[in-house]
């Protein structure tokens, strides 16, 4: 907490590729969705200004790595915890609930989830991210896995025809799906995740002051920004915060 005073600015490892979630609007170029406007709430909090943030795009695998070595100062960028990571770095409380999905082309009936029908298919998904780690480099299907450095990688290779179908959350497949309706969500969601935000290892005061600014959140602004961001591509569900739940 002291450096980032210091310093007046806030340094938040970013997607810049993730439709409503973080992407540059084509039309004015400002980075926007839903893990922005909370990085600028947090900076808010911390500095007094949402503005005062610098933001860094992060691949996926490079997540864990940018806290580390101190390029950043969190990170929020559909950020799954999981056990392994909180060995790596510090998690906030979470401030989202999703789950790994498949998404395949509308025109390949075929495939219905992550099943026998990937059998011979290949499968894409970013490299170090749960859908990579836990369900397309360990699978059993006989599907041939292609990792790629972001999830809107594995769009692009569906929209060329180099993959068959892809692994991310479901909150990130509904984007692409957004983005393009030649592709659908296809099964059901393969487990329960909760996003964080993530900090480097240790950083017990910037994870209370995260925290705090994560409850004020979901108080006030949570149910806007998912109206705002998520709401329609979600298929018009409704969905509230998770309730956080705190280590002593």
């Amino acid at each position: 907490m002291q450096r980032i005073r210091q310093r007046g600015r806030l340094i938040a490892g970013i997607d810049t590729n993730s439709f409503n979630w973080g992407y540059r609007n084509p039309q004015t170029g400002a980075l926007t969705g839903f893990d922005i406007d909370l990085v600028h709430a947090i900076a808010k909090a911390l500095l007094g200004d949402p503005n005062a943030v610098d933001f860094l795009a992060v691949p996926t695998a490079k997540r864990v790595e940018a806290l580390q070595d101190g390029t950043v100062d969190i990170v929020v960028r559909t950020m799954t915890i999981n056990c392994e990571r909180a060995k790596q770095v510090s998690f906030s409380a979470p401030y989202f609930t999703a789950g790994q999905q498949v998404v395949a082309p509308v025109a390949d009936q075929g495939i219905t989830g992550f099943d026998s029908s990937l059998k011979g298919k290949r499968v894409c998904a970013a490299s170090g991210s749960t859908a990579w780690q836990n369900f397309v480099a360990e699978n059993t299907l006989g599907a041939t896995p292609v990792p790629v450095a972001n999830q809107l990688d594995c769009l692009v290779q569906m929209q060329l025809g180099n993959v068959d179908a892809t692994v991310t959350d479901n909150a990130l497949g509904a984007g692409q799906v957004a983005q393009d309706p030649s592709v659908h969500l296809v099964g059901g969601p393969l487990d329960t995740e909760y996003y964080g935000v993530a900090v480097k290892l240790g950083s017990d005061d910037l994870v209370r002051r995260v925290n705090a600014v994560l409850e004020q959140y979901a108080a006030t602004q949570w149910q806007a920004e998912y109206g705002k961001w998520l709401k329609q591509s979600m298929g018009g569900r409704d969905a509230v915060p998770p309730a956080p739940r705190y280590r002593d």
